[in-house]
């Protein structure tokens, strides 16, 4: 029996004030409805979670569980899809009406590709909007450049589909990790197929203050703080021990470089929550250049080995002052460039013909 192209899963945890949007986003797409199925994996949300699930009847498939974490609600609903693509959406966020359409359109263009991914808005839940800054359009075997390597981002739940048959080597997703067990089938799926990127917004990120990135309450910072921590230790420890395990060298070059982003990220935590001397920071700071110096632009990575020799006078604490002052100096020069006048340029015109 054919099956649907798309299994949307959703993975939901006490985010009842929210899951019925995600829902509908993925009930109201353009897509054929008889071409997908909606998955819903509560992972023993204490909430409301589940009466609200309810009100959707035979539209959704809800599967319950005791609380795992993200990872072992993943691999549930993993377990129970039927489409040959999973179309991952988080239960706070939702989706353009066009998004499976989309990544449909995506997927017969690039037969090969094992994931799509794509822009995504950064929203308040209500009217404001912004652009994302750590989307980069990489697609094909990204392995094969270190460019690409380098470059390619980890973008989040909502904006990921994974062909079926792909992410079946990638499974179970160790249940370690209870948070972010999407950025681990993200950096790992580069390794068994080409990935395509969809350069349009098609859908909403919702920032709010559970959010594991969020730092807007004084009294959840630390907690969170110490919780992307622990994460991003978890993630790079598996997805090594994944890539040691299928043949890839994790002492070469490419791949130490690759891996370096979870370390870098994670000392730059640690120094929020204890201070770094100047000689540490420093040496933290040297690495970004050293790193990443071939995507890089000459003047960003002249700038960036400075601000690692500033770190030695400067310190933790007043390292800023530098930055500020560059800043000074971009807004004094700009307001020193005084565009011509209209006569001015009709008279250099002239004197050009």
């Amino acid at each position: 029996m054919k099956g649907p192209f798309f299994t949307v899963l959703i993975d939901a945890y006490n985010y009842g004030r929210f899951i019925e949007e995600a829902v509908s986003s993925a009930l109201e797409q353009s897509f054929p409805a008889e071409d997908r199925e909606i998955l819903v994996v509560d992972d023993g949300s204490t909430d409301d979670t589940q009466e609200r699930l309810r009100k959707f009847g035979n539209s959704i498939r809800c599967l319950r569980k005791p609380n795992g974490g993200q990872a072992s609600a993943f691999n549930l609903g993993f377990e129970q899809a039927c489409g040959k693509v999973i179309a991952l959406l988080d239960a706070d966020d939702v989706w353009r009406p066009s998004k499976l359409e989309r990544v449909y359109k995506a997927f017969q263009e690039r037969p090969d590709a094992g994931m799509i991914y794509h822009r995504m808005h950064l929203w308040n839940g209500e009217d404001e909007f912004s652009e994302d800054s750590y989307f980069i359009a990489i697609s094909g075997r990204v392995p094969e450049s270190r460019q690409k390597l380098l470059q390619y981002p980890m973008v989040g739940t909502s904006c990921l589909s994974f062909r079926r048959e792909v992410l079946k080597e990638l499974l179970p997703v160790p249940e370690s990790l209870r948070f972010q067990a999407d950025a681990y089938l993200t950096a790992l799926v580069i390794f068994l197929a080409p990935v395509a990127a969809i350069p349009d917004f098609l859908g909403r990120y919702r920032l709010h203050e559970a959010n594991l990135f969020q730092r807007e309450k004084a009294e959840r910072w630390r907690t969170q703080t110490e919780q992307r921590i622990a994460m991003r230790r978890a993630l790079r420890l598996e997805v090594g021990n994944w890539l040691a395990r299928h043949g890839h060298d994790v002492r070469s070059r490419d791949i130490r470089s690759y891996l370096k982003q979870w370390i870098l990220s994670n000392q730059k935590d640690q120094f929020a929550l204890e201070k770094p001397g100047r000689l540490k920071y420093f040496r933290h700071l040297l690495e970004f250049p050293r790193t990443y110096g071939e995507i890089m632009s000459p003047r960003h990575r002249t700038y960036s080995y400075l601000k690692a020799l500033a770190a030695l006078f400067l310190g933790y604490d007043h390292l800023h002052l530098l930055d500020e002052a560059r800043m000074r100096w971009k807004q004094w020069s700009a307001s020193s460039s005084v565009a011509p006048l209209p006569m001015e340029k009709e008279k250099a015109a002239a004197a050009k013909s």
